[in-house]
């Protein structure tokens, strides 16, 4: 798929819905309809967060609003203020994205959480995914889902799900421009538009991103096409067609020493720019969603197919072309029975994939002579059901589960011998209360097991011998307890929870060297615990407070070679804040991060990263209805910190000079002061 070619049909989709949409706008201003067909995104927004709220444990909805005023690069911007929510940047649209630990010292990609795009999981069948592939501004709202709150979609794993919602026809502006840019020549544009009339609506976007990066060889460029059509079949029967096309191109800086990220964060390792580093995605999803209504409940079903090319210059030239495909159903009924209110929801999801995965010798940032040629299979199957009783007028219970059955297999057609195929599975239960103390003020709790299978990046490691070869990781599992509450009363709001959750074969990962793939192994026993807190304040007409608290401890347990040590890779603390003085359309809006004390950078903790104090600035004007302009700061005081590490065995001295002992080379540095601005409309 060439850059050329989404440009092309993305823009001439566009064209063609804009003079839909045109024409709509001139026959509803005629009959005014319009009013009786569209609902407000808001009130959508408030409908989901009532439904995600019947979860007795972590769960938040962010509405599209609260990053409206934000260059919202990554999701790291969208979910700035979304309780355990752990993101750090690395550079670009490359961030460390973690819950409760969630592939905790995994450095490439993304681990331990299932991505969705309306429902529909973007992952791979291995259940690896690349969050690069959402683009925040297009978004109506995302809704988090933390631990075994993910059952709904099939979430299996440690850290949950995380579910971005699109708007349709019905819920968003007829049309909307943006455009926003500011330091290191960015300039990212937004183009939209909605149609909707009794029978169906139509919604499309396209987006592009573009920017030298805030240092060397960092440079990013990205197309991306969303649009679904959605048509009633019938009264009680609608069906929605999705797409989604995708071209990124990313140069990846990689990481640095500490002292070169103390004195000069703006570069990045000549070895890194001779190899020309980068990691350039051409995707295109399809998906289709059928959702009857049954008076008693709700049926949904329908199926999907992700086709993705991954050309990633690194050590080697990694080339890969996958494709997935899968189907889903659900069914979620109500009723009541022996005087108790009840609800039901079973659903399975299947996932299927191949993978064409090459490697060659990276010349310069081209291929060289072919060093691997895999083929990967994956299926990854999730059932789950999940029921919830009302014994008494505000106490629910709710006991579920779900079961997951998984096949990975690697043909080596280099070595046959390095070859090898596992097959898993693994049930993993859920109880929990939910107790409505007052209107709008909930107290939650359950007991959950969690279960991840490995993928290929953990299966088909690299040894000294330079071929890749089928490695035995086994199935990570964990038993998480957790409690908490959540509600609105007065001039608060908040979310607080507590969880721990005690892990069996930790899938872990380090840093041989910075032009080299991460080891993994199945740890021992290991644990992790902590706070995910979240507290607004409305201090009258013109004052709101935000803050976001995370207490991440997560450690060994009687390791036979580590003990008891910290595991490495979050820090301990870390809090953020804003507080908006004004009033929607016209309002200001300083921030702070702060990180008392950075993360241990390896197993042996005998090295941490420094912490630091962060500050920024947002303010936003409408000018006029439905034009606004903004603006958003970022490191005011060019703050010189780690944003990020890499887990490595042991820590050694800073020797940026060479590349066998760089163990040390480990440091992402936090983005440099920059300064953007932008411009909105919808009409």
């Amino acid at each position: 798929m060439s850059f050329k070619y989404i440009s092309t049909w993305g823009a001439s989709a566009l064209a063609i819905l804009l003079s839909g949409a045109a024409h709509a706008a001139a026959a509803e201003t005629a009959d005014e309809d319009r009013a009786t067909i569209v609902v407000t995104a808001a009130s959508v927004t408030e409908e989901a967060r009532r439904e995600v709220e019947k979860r007795p444990g972590g769960v938040d909805v962010v509405d599209a609003a609260e990053f409206a005023d934000r260059v919202a690069v990554s999701l790291r911007d969208a979910l700035a203020f979304s309780p355990g929510v752990y993101m750090q940047p690395r550079f670009g649209q490359e961030i460390r994205l973690s819950i409760r630990g969630s592939g905790l010292s995994r450095g490439f990609h993304m681990r331990g959480l299932t991505l969705l795009q309306d429902g529909i999981p973007i992952n791979l069948a291995d259940d690896n995914g690349d969050f690069q592939e959402l683009d925040p501004q297009v978004f109506e709202r995302i809704e988090v889902y933390r631990g075994a709150n993910a059952l709904r979609f099939g979430g299996s794993t440690l850290g949950g799900a995380i579910n971005a919602v699109t708007p349709t026809g019905r819920t968003a502006p007829r049309l909307e421009l943006r455009v926003d840019g500011g330091s290191f020549s960015t300039i990212r544009t937004k183009a939209a538009a909605a149609f909707a009339d009794e029978r169906g609506d139509a919604y499309v976007a396209l987006t592009t991103d573009n920017s030298d990066g805030d240092r060397q060889h960092a440079k990013r460029g990205a197309l991306r096409f969303n649009g679904n059509v959605g048509l009633r079949l019938a009264d009680a029967i609608e069906t929605r067609f999705y797409i989604v096309a995708s071209r990124i191109d990313q140069d990846l800086p990689g990481a640095l020493s500490l002292d070169q990220v103390r004195t000069n964060p703006r570069q990045a390792l000549p070895s890194i720019i001779a190899l020309d580093q980068e990691r350039d995605i051409d995707s295109i999803r399809l998906q289709n969603r059928t959702t009857v209504d049954l008076g008693t409940g709700t049926l949904a079903f329908g199926g999907f197919y992700n086709a993705k090319k991954l050309f990633h210059p690194i050590f080697q030239v990694i080339d890969q072309n996958s494709d997935d495909r899968g189907v889903f159903a659900s069914l979620d009924l109500s009723g009541r029975a022996a005087g108790m209110d009840w609800e039901i929801t079973l659903g399975t999801q299947a996932r299927f994939g191949k993978v064409a995965a090459k490697q060659f010798f990276n010349v310069a940032g081209n291929r060289g002579a072919p060093t691997a040629n895999v083929r990967q299979t994956a299926r990854t199957i999730n059932s789950y059901g999940e029921l919830r009783l009302k014994p008494v007028d505000r106490l629910t219970l709710v006991a579920g589960g779900i079961y997951t059955s998984g096949k990975r297999e690697i043909v080596n057609r280099l070595v046959a011998a390095r070859s090898g195929s596992a097959d898993f599975d693994a049930f993993a239960p859920k109880i929990g209360l939910l107790y409505d103390l007052a209107d709008g003020v909930q107290l939650y709790s359950n007991y959950n097991r969690s279960v991840e299978l490995p993928g290929f990046s953990e299966l088909s490691q690299t040894p000294a011998t330079g071929l890749p070869g089928f490695t035995a990781v086994g199935t990570q599992k964990a038993w998480t307890f957790e409690i908490g509450t959540r509600g609105r009363h007065g001039i608060a709001s908040w979310d607080i929870g507590i969880y721990r959750a005690d892990l069996k074969g930790e899938m872990l990962q380090y840093a041989i060297s910075p032009t080299f793939p991460a080891s993994t192994f199945n740890a021992g026993k290991t644990r992790h615990q902590g706070v995910e807190a979240g507290l607004d304040l409305t201090l009258g007409a013109l004052l709101r407070l935000r803050q976001v608290y995370q207490y991440n401890d997560f450690s060994f347990r009687d390791d036979a070679q580590y003990g008891d040590n910290r595991l490495p890779v979050l820090p301990k603390h870390q809090y953020r804040a804003e507080l908006r003085i004004g009033f929607e359309g016209l309002n200001l809006t300083p921030n702070v991060e702060w990180v008392p004390q950075g993360a241990w950078v390896d197993y042996q903790n005998t090295k941490r990263a420094p912490g630091y104090t962060m500050f920024g600035v947002r303010g936003e004007a409408r000018v006029a209805e439905g034009v606004t302009l903004f603006v958003d700061a970022r490191n005011l005081t060019n703050k010189k910190a780690v944003g990020d590490v890499s887990a490595i065995l042991r820590y050694v001295a800073n020797n940026p000079a060479t590349v066998a002992d760089e163990g040390s080379v480990a440091f992402y540095p936090i983005e440099r002061r920059a300064v953007y601005g932008g411009l909105r409309m919808t009409f």
